[in-house]
């Protein structure tokens, strides 16, 4: 017998966990007054966890949670493989919604979950659609 949890289990609470953190990220975007406009589009090229507007510019978030930062802190999981698949969803989406024109961004919101509540960061700019990060 194992003593490490079930995939299925690790796999619902990493879920649950990802979806609060979304959640909390998409509420502390409006309150720095961004327009929510979609979470969790996904499509054939990936999933973009946040789309949202600050002023006339097109934002795509990227949310990360964490509970202890032991291994790094969020950000650092978007690696650039996760950044070109960002980029490819969020070209797909400018394109089939007629936004291709707009400015676009695209933003990381940290989210730090502790016994104290959570907080959020917000790196805007994080990377570029040159690929170039600018963590």
């Amino acid at each position: 017998m194992s003593d490490s949890p079930d995939p299925k289990a690790r796999a619902a609470a990493a879920a649950e966990s990802g979806q609060k953190g979304e959640n909390l990220a998409a509420s502390f975007l409006r309150r720095q007054g961004y327009t929510i406009r979609r979470v969790n589009w996904r499509c054939r090229q990936g999933e973009i966890d946040i789309i949202a507007e600050e002023g006339e510019t097109l934002v795509f978030v990227e949310v990360k949670s964490r509970s202890r930062t032991a291994h790094g802190r969020p950000i650092e999981a978007v690696t650039r493989q996760k950044q070109r698949r960002i980029l490819h969803a969020a070209a797909l989406y400018a394109v089939s919604n007629d936004f291709a024109e707009r400015p676009m961004r695209f933003d990381v919101v940290e989210v730090f979950e502790g016994a104290d509540g959570a907080s959020c960061r917000l790196q805007r700019a994080a990377f570029t659609p040159s690929g170039y990060a600018v963590l």
